[in-house]
């Protein structure tokens, strides 16, 4: 099982970031796929996720209107494309895979973490 995200780095305020989530190993259609982040000195936090059967999503308040969630069952892929960055978004971004029963951003239902990339919005 691996879950590979990438795409972060640093922009200005403002700017805009596509980061991707590709899965490998397992059933990606039967699981969905969260992003979650930690910035320094913070808990990790829920950003988004994505249903594996009809593609609804749930995005936190923090980004809802800025961050897009989608994903790709041909390249095993889900996408963040995120816009209107701010400084406060600056943190290392993860993406996980929960069983697709319930669409939730809540930790307790993912069961496997990917590493993750870092993103960095400067002022």
């Amino acid at each position: 099982v691996q879950l590979q995200a990438s795409g972060g780095g640093l922009v200005q305020t403002g700017g805009s970031l596509r980061l991707s989530c590709a899965a490998s190993g397992f059933a990606f259609d039967d699981f969905n796929i969260g992003w979650f982040r930690q910035a320094p000195g913070k808990e990790r936090e829920g950003v988004s996720c994505i249903s594996s059967s009809d593609g609804s999503t749930v995005y936190a308040e923090s980004v809802r209107g800025r961050f897009t969630i989608s994903r790709d069952s041909v390249k095993n892929t889900v996408y963040l494309q995120m816009s209107s960055l701010k400084p406060e978004d600056t943190a290392v971004y993860y993406c996980a895979r929960a069983p697709g029963l319930l669409l939730s951003l809540r930790e307790r239902w993912y069961n496997y973490w990917g590493q993750g990339t870092q993103v960095t919005v400067s002022s």
